[in-house]
């Protein structure tokens, strides 16, 4: 039986334990997290969320991307979310490699480089700091006062607050 087998299981159970609920497609904290699709952050369980409180927004290295722009945009103009909370993390996939190495590697593997940006970084806090500007700056995002950033800690499970010196306002 393959990996997603097993998880088809684990599904019919969960929904036989879960019963029948709506939700409403609005978010009940207002809130849109972006973070890192890192399995060790479970999101839900480490700011304990439930189901339908927050919009959750994850890619690789939890960076602020056009397709994050678009997604917050979305949650927000859309979708009633007013917060936004960003979460890198320790020990992140993202510091292993290199825009350069990675886009060269793709380009041999492949034949073509690719369209869309690497986005490696060495230090979270100052890219949780780029990525807070990325957001406060989009005119795209209505609600851009309360952005914070913050980075987990993988081995303590806490998170760490990082600032901006610029004011919380677009």
């Amino acid at each position: 039986m393959s990996t997603i087998d097993n998880l088809l299981d684990n599904n019919r159970a969960h929904a036989e334990r879960a019963g029948t609920q709506h939700l409403d497609v609005q978010p009940s904290k207002r809130l849109a997290i972006v973070t890192c699709m890192d399995s060790r952050i479970d999101v839900f369980n480490a700011l304990g969320l439930g189901d339908g409180e927050a919009h959750i927004l994850r890619n690789a290295g939890g960076v602020i991307t056009d397709d994050v722009i678009r997604s917050l945009a979305i949650s927000q103009r859309r979708l009633g979310t007013r917060e936004v909370m960003l979460i890198h993390h320790t020990d992140c996939g993202m510091q292993k490699l290199t825009d350069d190495g990675f886009r060269r590697e793709l380009q041999e593997a492949t034949g073509m480089a690719p369209a869309f940006a690497i986005e490696s970084f060495t230090d979270p806090e100052a890219d949780v700091r780029q990525s807070i500007l990325r957001v406060r700056r989009s005119e795209f995002i209505p609600h851009r006062e309360v952005v914070r950033g913050f980075v987990y800690d993988v081995d303590t499970h806490v998170l760490h607050e990082v600032t901006v010196d610029s004011p919380r306002s677009a």
